[in-house]
């Protein structure tokens, strides 16, 4: 079965939403220049505690940071303590290499923006130092960074050429939702999907994790 990551959780109804339908992991979103989902890191730390304590065992949670100092995100993940660290933003590897050593139990998970050559470069150069790539859709380059949260898919045949030879599992994010879902499986072949908007619903301003969609999108992939 393909690994699920919900992401842009906000509260603990969402996550036990997320996980009762089947999800393996849930993504909170702390601070970005950017993007939705945003919440305290305070909130993260409650909906950590929260899965840790009340949700099954095996339940991922990882935190989404923006920061690129191993020194910053060490301090960040004291307050919030979740099971795993999502790097949003280019981290350099001397801080990669100093954030394994600080954090030696915490999950490293590197996000690639997919654009071009140079991101499948990119991926297998910075695989090697951590436990995860995640191929997202966003851009570092823009004037306002967007790391994340686009609605947007990527060429998926750059992102299926990095899971053929990254040597770790591989999970695929960006403009992913129910129509789509077997065919992103089907043609990246990766270790799981990663979503957020394609699984949430907007109104009025307000946000919420759609249990419909959400249980379409879990019927295509773990069905």
């Amino acid at each position: 079965m393909p690994f699920v990551k919900i992401c842009c959780i906000a509260s603990r109804e969402e996550a036990k939403l997320a996980v009762d339908q089947g999800a393996d992991a849930i993504g909170l979103v702390s601070r970005m220049p950017s993007g939705p989902g945003v919440i305290a890191d305070e909130q993260v730390a409650d909906i950590a505690r929260y899965v840790r304590t009340q949700l099954p065992q095996h339940i991922r949670t990882y935190l989404l940071t923006a920061r690129q100092t191993a020194a910053s995100i060490a301090a960040q993940l004291a307050v919030c303590n979740t099971t795993t660290l999502q790097l949003v933003d280019f981290v350099a590897h001397e801080e990669l290499i100093a954030l394994r050593q600080m954090l030696p139990g915490v999950a490293l998970v590197q996000v690639i923006h997919v654009r071009d050559e140079d991101s499948v470069r990119e991926a297998l150069s910075v695989a090697p130092l951590v436990d995860q790539l995640l191929l997202d859709s966003g851009n570092q380059k823009l004037p306002v960074k967007v790391l994340g949260g686009t609605g947007r898919t990527h060429d998926w045949s750059l992102s299926a050429r990095i899971v053929a030879q990254a040597g770790v599992p591989v999970l695929l994010a960006g403009g992913l939702n129910p129509a789509n879902a077997h065919a992103a499986l089907d043609t990246v072949q990766p270790h799981g999907l990663d979503l957020c908007n394609g699984v949430r619903s907007n109104a009025g301003g307000a946000s919420w994790l759609d249990a419909v969609k959400l249980a379409a999108f879990m019927g295509v992939v773990k069905g």
